[in-house]
């Protein structure tokens, strides 16, 4: 009898499984032995998955099939079909030399590596469980009816929840306000990535359709006008009537700890009907004209209208917008960015116009600009601008719940309640059942939140010519330990997001700027900014702010627009497999723009189209033009089927300003450069400004043994319209200084004297500075784009005077030489085209001003000297390079009877929020016949000269549009005027 029960026993266990466990020591090799061998040999192609290891081998006999089990880091690179059919195939192949008709699946995270695969990425066999709910039918929370645009290949009435870094916070335990990362690299954790999202990022979401939510404060405006529906600037008929349980309430010039301004005040209220159209009018005294992000705020009721009209009235006009007031109520919703002139009828109007019969319009408040920060810490403010504060102070102001949201920790460590509160606050805005982990039956603002995105750099320091690199985490199991979302879908959503964001990102970098950027770990890890939200998340680490090639290349604006754009790329190819909608990219923006008179006042607009190499959906479809008068703001643009447009009718001594974008059905572009043109009412001929003034760059850098850093002294270099995220200039250049505190953090500290400036860039509209003092003197001008130009869309020979904008234009070259060989170095002054076109209309008699920065220096900008270029200046311009960074101030005076000898002005070298600065002047030296006119004040260098005989020249070291007054610009073109047309 024991004979056969051993037998028996014997018989079960070779005909059962066995598990094999990485930990148990076994004498003779098993197979699964030797595979665990082969594998950490790296004799397998995959055995190079880093920090990969086999947890366990389970080989179940009966069924004829190994489950091989690794852990968490092999899933950490990218799955596609074809990495896991070669994963597959290679064990199926090990295997089958010893266990040939066993089948073989292969696990990470306890998921098969095919579930792996982002959807996205598969051409079948499309995962459903990991997609919403099919989406019922929604109404946009904002749409801007004036413009009537409805991408849906794009982004149309997707909801994207998006924040930048950490912020300005107070730490209860020094008393003290604080950044929550060092400052490096003439930049912080807390901006640098800012100066991603707020010019780039989030205007490419909004331009595709998307209404995007920050919670932090997006206005860089640091004036601040907020009407309250009590206030004296709001005016309603009779017919409104006053809720005064909740709403908003003004509250002077801070507000303690935990204090909601929304619960304390009031709104107004109306049933619509058909018979009337009733409205609210905000009248809006603003204290200074300039650009205002626009806000208003309501409540949601029941019965609320979802069709509620705001008429915004701005210098370029009005823009209508339609309000969803079923969702979103009591807090700010943001409408746009406007121009508002000081003194002008500015206001916004609530109307009843389009709401249905007996619904409830509601209204309480109307906010324009950021402003400072208003959230009492111990007793005293920030004293910092809302843009650069924390989350946590932000969310307070906009009335976001204190205890499910932004008070975690109990009002004593701001830092968490900082990155916590981020993912609560999506969750607060989606509502029930998604509502933030204290009460997920919260309900929230009722919007429905698509996707969330947070997004830092990293610290890290690589010891090669090598970036850090990008990582990218998300999270498969939420605050409630599940793996689904509470609307019962699955987070592995998170993982297919992720990746998503991480390949745009790293494709696109190595396709344009470095062929070896690194892809870091695709990490599934607790992080609560990609944890606690309760829709599909990521948290994003783009590169290193300690490591100074990846801060290279992050203060590029280039880089930013274009890693912007991957990102965008990535949240519409993502949401176009949740929610089943064939994607199209935006298109990039047009060139070759140029005006073209064609009539005594009639123009003719004309530009090319530009495809994108990465992207072959990005086709321009349409375009559209948009106008602004004199300094007014633009208007709502129209729409134009072809590449140009003819305009007449245009009324004497009035400037035109146009920009145009290219839409197509994905979304609309990044505008163009702003071309003007203006008509005097006399006989004397128009002329002509080429705007050739393009450059967008890092500043100087050098890279020495152990010595590396940013050096402004050199060239500050040129932001992108504007930068929000310079502190200071850099002081530790040493390498082998290493970080002690965030308060002495080694090589790369910078100072902090700049840190909540804004600080103009290049905003490619110097047309209209120079148009303005041209009309002023009696001349008519159009304006042209110096591609334009090359490309022969302009025959130079029909103008009689040209004016070349060359600004801080000079030869400037990428982070990396693989963009020099593959894009070629960028804006050169001198190029052939331009020496050609330039010689021959000044052979033929023309006259040229010609003004900026680097006339002369940029004939030396690389090792070896451009002798066509030097010979063309000293030959045909008549000027010399007399020293670079001649002066520090921008004071000059007159010489040679140029201007009236009492006549002094300036130009702007240092940085402000207005214009950008000239901080390296030319001093040009007059030659072969010229004269020098106007000389540098601080050390009497030539800062400008004049030639004039069979044609004639005057050229500036210095740019004309920095000249500091409209009076000084005009009195000095007269002068450029009467000596180069002879009046």
């Amino acid at each position: 009898m024991k004979n056969i029960l051993v037998f028996i026993i014997l018989v079960l266990l070779t005909t059962s499984c066995s598990i094999f466990d990485v930990s148990e020591h076994k004498e003779k090799l098993s197979v699964e032995d030797i595979f665990i061998k082969s594998f950490n040999s790296k004799e397998l192609n995959y055995s190079n998955f880093p920090y990969s290891v086999i947890d366990s081998i389970k080989i179940d006999s009966s069924k004829k099939i190994i489950d091989i089990s690794f852990n968490k880091n092999f899933s950490t690179v990218p799955l596609r079909k074809e990495n896991v059919d070669s994963i597959y195939n290679e064990t199926q192949k090990f295997f089958n030399s010893y266990l040939p008709d066993y089948s073989v699946n292969i696990f990470s995270m306890n998921k098969n590596l095919r579930e792996l695969i982002p959807n996205f990425y598969r051409k079948n066999n499309i995962d459903k469980y990991r997609l919403p709910k099919k989406l019922s039918t929604r109404t946009p929370i904002v749409f801007n009816k004036s413009k009537n645009l409805k991408y849906k290949n794009g982004l149309f009435n997707k909801n994207i929840a998006l924040w930048h870094s950490h912020g300005w916070y107070y730490n209860h335990r020094l008393n003290r306000w604080l950044w929550q990362r060092a400052r490096l690299f003439q930049t912080v954790e807390d901006l640098g990535p800012m100066s991603f999202t707020l010019p780039f990022l989030v205007p490419m979401l909004e331009n595709a359709g998307a209404n995007v939510f920050i919670p932090r404060e997006r206005d860089t405006q640091l004036n601040e006008v907020i009407v309250d529906n009590k206030d004296d600037n709001f005016s309603a008929g009779r017919k409104w009537k006053l809720d005064e349980t909740i709403g908003f309430k003004q509250f002077g010039k801070s507000i303690p700890a935990n204090y909601n301004p929304f619960k304390y005040g009031s709104y107004s209220y109306i049933k619509a009907n058909k018979k009337n159209i009733f409205e609210a009018v905000y009248q809006l005294n603003i204290p200074e004209s300039g650009n205002y992000f626009v806000s208003v705020s309501y409540q949601a009721l029941e019965n609320s209208s979802d069709s509620v009209l705001y008429s915004v009235y701005h210098s370029g006009g009005k823009t209508d917008f339609i309000i969803n007031q079923k969702i979103g109520g009591g807090t700010w919703i943001y409408l746009g960015n406007f121009n508002f002139k000081l003194n002008n009828e500015n206001k916004v109007i609530v109307s009843t116009k389009l709401a249905k019969e007996n619904e409830v319009i509601t209204t309480d408040a109307v906010r324009l600009g950021g402003g400072y920060g208003v959230v009492e810490r111990n007793g005293k403010t920030s004293g910092r601008p809302k843009f650069v504060e924390a989350a946590r102070y932000y969310l307070q102001f906009c009335g976001i719940d204190d205890t499910l949201v932004y008070n975690i920790n109990g009002n004593e460590n701001d830092y968490k309640d900082d990155y916590q509160s981020r993912g609560e606050w999506v969750n607060y805005l989606k509502g029930s059942p998604s509502g933030p982990t204290k009460n997920r039956n919260a309900k929230g603002l009722m919007l429905p939140i698509d996707a969330s995105i947070a997004f830092h750099s990293d610290a890290g320091i690589s010891k090669s010519d090598t970036t850090i690199g990008t990582l990218s985490i998300y999270t498969i199991n939420g605050m409630d330990t599940l793996d689904i979302f509470p609307e019962n879908y699955s987070r592995l959503a998170n993982r297919d997001f992720a990746d998503i964001i991480q390949t745009e990102i790293v494709n696109d970098i190595r396709a344009k700027y470095d062929p070896i950027w690194r892809r870091r770990q695709l990490r599934e890890a607790q992080y609560s900014e990609s944890t606690r939200p309760n829709v599909p998340s990521v948290l994003l680490e783009l590169a290193s702010h300690q490591n100074f090639l990846d801060a290279k290349f992050m203060a590029d604006p280039r880089f930013r627009f274009d890693v912007s754009r991957s990102i965008y790329k990535a949240v519409l190819k993502f949401l176009s497999v949740q929610h089943n909608f064939n994607y199209i990219v935006q298109p990039l923006p047009i060139d070759n723009f140029t005006i073209h008179q064609i009539g005594q006042n009639k123009i003719k607009l004309s530009w090319e189209k530009v495809s994108d190499p990465l992207e072959p959906t990005a086709e321009a479809d349409k375009y559209i033009v948009y106008t602004s008068i004199d300094s007014n703001g633009f208007d709502n643009g129209v729409i134009v089927d072809s590449n140009y447009l003819i305009i007449d009718n245009l009324d004497y001594n009035k400037i035109y300003n146009f920009k145009i974008t290219a839409i197509n059905k994905g979304g609309e572009s990044f505008p163009s450069e702003t071309l003007s043109c203006g008509f005097a009412k006399n006989s004397n001929p128009t002329l002509l400004i080429v705007n050739g003034f393009d450059r967008i760059s890092t500043p100087a850098h050098i890279n020495l043994d152990n010595y590396s850093g940013f050096i402004n002294k050199i060239d500050e270099g040129v932001p992108y319209q504007y930068d929000i995220s310079f502190t200071g200039e850099q002081f530790n250049f040493h390498e082998k200084s290493k970080w002690k505190t965030d308060d002495t953090p080694g090589h790369g500290a910078s100072y902090g004297d700049y840190e909540t400036n804004v600080i103009a860039g290049n905003t490619f509209n110097y047309p209209y500075l120079h148009g303005k003092s041209i009309l002023g003197n009696g001349y008519s001008f159009v304006s042209s784009s110096d591609e334009a130009i090359m490309n022969n869309k302009v025959k130079l020979n029909n103008f009689k005077l040209i004016d070349f904008i060359f600004g801080e234009e000079k030869t400037t070259k990428w982070i990396k030489p693989y963009t020099d060989s593959l894009l070629g170095i960028q804006y050169k002054i001198y190029t052939k085209e331009f020496i050609t076109k330039v010689t021959d209309f000044l052979n033929n008699g023309g006259n040229l001003f010609i003004s900026g920065s680097y006339l002369g220096s940029d004939i030396y900008s690389l090792k070896t000297t451009d002798t066509t270029a030097k010979n063309f200046v000293l030959k045909l311009l008549k000027f010399k390079l007399d020293s670079d960074h001649a002066v520090k101030n921008g004071k000059i005076f007159p010489t040679n009877n140029f201007l009236a000898d009492t006549i002094t002005f300036n130009f702007i070298t240092e940085m402000n929020d207005k214009m950008y600065n000239a901080e390296a002047p030319d001093a040009l030296g007059a030659v072969n016949g010229s004269k020098t006119i106007l000389r540098y004040n601080e050390n009497h260098y030539s800062a400008g000269i004049a030639y004039k005989d069979n044609y004639g020249i005057i050229a500036f070291g210095f740019p004309f549009e920095t000249i500091e007054t409209n009076s000084s610009r005009k009195a000095v073109m007269k002068s450029i005027l009467n000596f180069l047309l002879g009046e």
